[in-house]
């Protein structure tokens, strides 16, 4: 029990230090040759704990404590560099360690990029065949002198109109494009939405000053530094992100076995491992970056923190809960079995 204390005890100032040396130095400090070591003595010694105290399989909640403890050990070992290297030489498993991958839309790739550069493989392909960007509604159209301090911010709805004042006149949203393409052929100029991959969104805007003739204007949401040198207004158009969304497939001996449309806590789980949406192409958006995970050991874990919160819940709450009040003719049945109970005992 002390030699338990006195690991705990060194937890603690070992959780202490690695707070502050940063991630990724705490990560090779707790993946040292010594630490090793401890995790590994730490077990061992709840596991020999519910050997020696007896009283732990008498009271479930202890034991669960003390087995949902061991659990997160083992299969925090089990997942770390050392289990992914016995793993190897015990089974032949070779498990790709964390790393991201880079796909484009319409591509399929297995290498997994890890935190040294190296290369690794999945025995899987990742297939990319969508990505798309969602964005809270509506859009904003913000509109500011080109001399002066006057600047007016409005909402994208098609048809609405808005007054910019006596001097400037009104602003029309006429169209509002996703993928904005052009053609001119001549003196025609024809506007619409592209099919296929890629995003261009732009506005058509109507602009009506007091005096003169109307005039339309394309607004872009990523060539906002794009404005008509004769115009007094520049105008920008902007959206919100609300999430990024890539649809993968996995494709194995050249069958899709699995697909899923993934997005940030929503990850894709196939194979012993995570595929998180990480990043994405913020330009054109035309791949996404994963962040691939092994889950070995990761079930091992979760069930170590299940057991532990319920045991603990259970020792230091339900026992607490106050007994039914009994009534007044059971406590007297209960004291004249006791008094009877005793009287025996002294006549034998």
């Amino acid at each position: 029990m002390w030699a338990a204390m006195a690991l705990i005890v060194l937890l603690f100032f070992f959780s202490v230090y690695g707070a502050f040396i940063g991630p990724e130095r705490a990560k090779a400090f707790f993946n040292t040759a010594p630490l090793g070591i401890y995790w590994v003595v730490f077990a061992l010694l709840l596991a020999v704990g519910i050997v020696l105290f007896r009283r732990l399989l008498r009271v479930p909640a202890l034991l669960l404590v003390h087995a949902g403890c061991i659990l997160i050990l083992a299969g925090a070992i089990w997942g770390s560099d050392a289990g992914r290297n016995i793993q190897k030489r015990l089974f032949g498993t070779d498990i790709v360690p964390t790393g991201q991958m880079q796909i484009y839309e319409g591509y399929s790739d297995n290498r997994v990029v890890l935190e040294d550069n190296e290369i690794r493989e999945l025995p899987f392909y990742i297939r990319l065949k969508d990505f798309r960007l969602e964005y809270y509604e509506p859009g904003h159209i913000y509109i500011q002198i080109r001399q002066g301090d006057a600047a007016w911010e409005f909402p994208v709805q098609i048809g609405a109109r808005f007054q910019l004042g006596l001097q400037f006149g009104t602003v029309e949203i006429v169209k509002v494009f996703e993928n904005f393409k052009i053609a001119i052929e001549g003196d025609s100029r024809a506007a619409g939405d592209e099919p296929g991959t890629g995003t261009n969104a732009a506005l058509e805007v109507r602009i009506e000053p007091p005096n003169g003739p109307a005039s339309t204007r394309y607004v872009f949401e990523r060539s906002r530094g794009h404005i008509y040198p004769d115009d007094q207004l520049y105008m920008s158009y902007e959206r919100v992100i609300r999430d990024y969304v890539s649809e993968l497939q996995v494709i194995r001996d050249g069958q899709v076995v699995a697909r899923k449309d993934i997005e940030v806590n929503h990850p894709l789980h196939f194979g012993g491992y995570h595929f998180y949406q990480h990043s994405y192409d913020a330009q054109a958006g035309e791949y996404t970056v994963l962040m691939v995970s092994p889950d070995s050991g990761l079930a091992s874990v979760y069930g170590g923190f299940l057991a532990l919160c319920i045991g603990a819940f259970w020792h230091f709450w339900l026992r607490k809960l106050p007994k039914p009040v009994q009534t007044d003719r059971e406590q007297q049945d209960q004291k004249a079995s006791k008094w009877k109970s005793n009287t025996q005992s002294r006549a034998y």
